[in-house]
């Protein structure tokens, strides 16, 4: 078969190079396997009304698309096995045709033959099916090759503008940079949060959470507005003094999706300042709140609770309840990280928060487990009797870890014991290899070792004639 020619090809090639922002190789790629489709749905339509359907799966394996970028044009190519009686002509030939052409062929070897159709037998369906399957592998390389550009992006804050609406999640359109196409990410609805309106078109700022592999999908990017991390980066963005070091940012605890309606979104965000003379809560929260109040508005009206870290445990957990006004903290297990914390009978809803909110977030950004208790009702002997329970119970169940794993331990010792003594005994083929391996590494080296101190006893005769020599010199 001749040839088909395509003219303008390496024109078209880049174009679409230019356009798309791929490069060359893969618009050539992406349009060999165009190709190789139309040639598969060429040779469907030849049996299209027979009831039995001869090609399989895997029935086109064997079948390339070589393009000829100097004359413009393409090849479709097949390669096949030679064997003495052949079963299918599109896999195998007979030795008896090779031979007519090369005379040492022999069975089992491999033959490229060109079974290119004619252009005019090409037909409409295949060109169709062509020019479809060449816009899905460009869609599709543009897309991962954009994601790996997200995948390495060091700002992870982007601005996303709502495309449109697919069951419970917001799609959006993001882009990695200035000047690059834009790509889809999923905002999936445990990470919207709800004060947002989210309507077509309308911006928002978002933290790209991952970029992950979805099956039959392809890369995926997904992003948050309820992640920790987008508070970090309006803070950053807001306050100089993070910008430069002398504030940083301890700790973040966020609920952006309480469990009810009733409570709203809340953050508490532990800050602490290098320098002496830098207050860190007053420079986040700016002059008459404005700092803060940027990043209210961008978080839609959520609670931002800002708090000064403390090294001592007692005043970063009295700071972390703030706005409540605590009395008392008492460090009732310290290596269990349980606290209890006293506070006035008007100040109890308050510490705790509706629906627990307050206690919750202070717990999490601290990491000790917080008991708010009213100051006056509070019975230190029974409490400690309680909380003295409570220690035994925890080391109690340490205990037991403790021995699970050293069980588990011994159990795995005995069996890594067990399976050398089999593998002695019943050697396996790559044992066999390492010790003949070893063997040659114990020759090598003792002849490397044989060779140095033939070397060094070499040397020390020569050393040894030398003194002779000179000896009877001097006599």
């Amino acid at each position: 078969m001749a040839l088909v020619l395509l003219p303008g090809l390496n024109n078209l090639i880049e174009d679409i190079s230019e356009e798309k922002k791929l490069p060359a190789q893969v618009v050539e790629t992406a349009l060999r396997d165009a190709l190789l489709k139309g040639y598969e749905r060429y040779r469907r339509t030849l049996y299209l009304g027979i009831n039995e359907n001869p090609f399989e799966e895997e029935y086109f394996s064997n079948f390339d698309v070589g393009l000829d970028l100097e004359e413009e044009g393409y090849r479709v190519l097949a390669s096949k096995i030679i064997v003495e009686e052949v079963e299918s002509e599109d896999h195998q030939i007979s030795l008896a045709e090779v031979m007519q052409v090369a005379e040492d062929a022999q069975i089992g070897d491999t033959v490229v033959l060109d079974v290119t159709p004619e252009k005019e037998e090409f037909g409409r369906m295949a060109a169709s099916t062509t020019k479809q399957v060449l816009a899905q592998k460009l869609r599709d390389q543009q897309r991962i090759m954009i994601q790996e550009e997200f995948a390495d992006l060091e700002d992870p804050v982007l601005t996303a503008r709502v495309i449109r609406f697919e069951r419970q999640s917001v799609i959006m359109a993001v882009s990695s940079g200035l000047g690059r196409p834009e790509v889809e990410a999923e905002l999936p609805r445990k990470d919207q949060l709800p004060n947002d309106n989210y309507r077509a078109n309308a911006t928002f700022k978002v933290f790209l959470k991952e970029v992950s592999e979805v099956p039959r999908r392809g890369p995926q990017l997904f992003v948050s507005r309820a992640n920790a991390g987008l508070v970090v980066y309006l803070f950053e963005n807001e306050v100089p003094e993070i910008q430069e070091g002398s504030v940083r940012i301890v700790a973040v605890a966020r609920e952006a999706n309480p469990p009810t309606r009733s409570v709203g979104p809340r953050t508490k965000v532990a800050v602490d300042s290098i320098e002496r003379e830098v207050d860190p809560v007053g420079a986040c929260i700016g002059a008459r709140g404005a700092r803060i109040q940027q990043v209210v508005n961008e978080l839609r009206g959520e609670k931002i609770d800002v708090i000064h870290w403390s090294a001592d445990p007692i005043q970063y957990i009295s700071n972390s309840l703030s706005p409540a006004r605590v009395e008392v903290v008492r460090l009732v297990d310290p290596e269990g990280q349980h606290a209890h914390v006293l506070v006035p009978p008007d100040q109890l809803s308050l510490a705790i928060g509706r629906e627990g909110q307050n206690v919750r977030l202070a717990a999490r950004l601290t990491g000790w487990k917080i008991d708010i208790k009213n100051s006056q009702e509070y019975d230190q002997a029974a409490e400690d009797s309680v909380v003295a329970e409570l220690i035994s119970q925890r080391e109690e169940e340490e205990s037991l870890q403790q021995q699970a794993e050293e069980r588990l331990a011994v159990e795995q010792a005995a069996r890594a014991e067990e399976d050398a003594r089999l593998r002695e005994l019943y050697p396996l083929p790559e044992d066999n290899e390492e010790s003949d391996q070893e063997s040659i590494e114990e020759i090598t080296n003792e002849a490397i070792s044989n060779n140095i101190d033939g070397v060094e006893t070499n040397e020390n005769t020569n050393l040894e004639e030398q003194t002779i020599a000179k000896e009877e010199r001097a006599r």
